[in-house]
């Protein structure tokens, strides 16, 4: 598998991930050709977002001059309002006399970061769980489709794997956009790691079944209380963990801890068009609320690892 997106040849290349589990590159030359990948999510998840950010600013002082500049620079870091690491990336390369450089040390960044929070996380639930081999659950696509490579919550599996501490992985689809059944689910067979899909309602009775010794997840946002933002369907998952008493991880690079967000309340959610949801089996007056993100407050979280520390936001 390529890296999720790169910088090469002046221009940014980046897999499709609307096209998976084919592998399609897309390249990008750009603002507004960023910015609809953005949008479409041909480039998505937090770290990646970080990466496309800060490359952005790069085609916006190759390609266009004063306002139009900062209008085009203002239109990347709002593309998508919940991931904090757009903006973050974007400020970087934005505050940078090199902007190229500073995005190439984001990009480089990223890598070094997702193995530490791999190894952090596999080392911690080797403490909470025990050496055996694990059962554990993930939602949406934390893993190297969602970074440049290696991954977050699957880069915790992928430590623990190469560990053979891996007994399998039970992936919830991820409704509407199956980020689960059409990447997650490539990684996990990639790396030859057992895996179930299941349907996102199913999630929360496995785990009550006693079928899960841990669910590790990424985070698009994570506020100054320990309050966590993640692809819809995440909340259920944490709601599940704490009834059943086992491990809610959730694996993010220290640049998504947003102290600047006091809480989950003030997290804005992302609500995609209603088109993701509706079909053309439903009736014409149907409509529709599809939000992208859910909060999981921090007492339900039992650890949030990044590739600087554990942190323990619950009680």
């Amino acid at each position: 598998m390529p890296r999720t997106i790169d910088w090469v040849d002046g221009r940014i290349v980046m897999v499709d991930q609307t096209a998976l589990p084919q592998v399609r590159l897309v390249i990008v030359d750009t603002v507004d050709g960023l910015v609809d990948a953005i949008r479409r999510l041909v480039v998505r998840g937090a770290p990646a977002l970080g990466v496309a950010g800060a490359l952005g600013v790069v085609l916006a002082h190759r390609t266009l001059d004063g306002p139009g500049r900062d209008a085009a620079i203002a239109r990347i870091a709002a593309a998508r309002p919940t991931a904090v690491n757009l903006a973050v990336g974007v400020r970087r390369a934005a505050a940078s006399d090199d902007p190229l450089a500073a995005a190439l040390t984001v990009r480089d960044e990223d890598i070094a970061s997702c193995h530490a929070i791999g190894d952090r996380g596999a080392a911690l639930l080797a403490e909470l769980c025990g050496p055996g081999p694990l059962r554990l659950h993930t939602h949406c696509n934390a893993g190297a489709l969602a970074c440049v490579e290696w991954g977050t919550a699957l880069g915790v599996v992928r430590s623990l794997h190469e560990a053979g501490r891996v007994a399998y992985v039970v992936a919830d689809e991820t409704r509407p956009l199956l980020q689960g059944a059409r990447i997650t689910a490539v990684e996990l067979a990639e790396m030859g790691v057992e895996h179930r899909v299941v349907v996102d309602g199913a999630g929360p009775s496995v785990i009550a079944r006693g079928l899960v010794d841990a669910v590790v997840v990424g985070a698009d946002r994570v506020a100054a209380n320990g309050d966590t933002a993640n692809k819809i369907g995440t909340y259920p998952l944490a709601l599940a963990a704490a009834r059943a008493g086992i491990p809610f991880l959730v694996a993010c690079p220290e640049s998504t801890v947003d102290p600047a967000t006091s809480s989950g309340a003030s997290i804005e959610i992302e609500e995609r068009d209603e088109a993701e949801v509706l079909t053309a089996a439903m009736p014409e007056a149907t409509r529709a609320w599809n939000p992208a993100f859910d909060v999981t407050p921090a007492d339900l979280v039992t650890a949030v690892v990044t590739e600087r520390r554990v942190w323990r936001p619950g009680p």
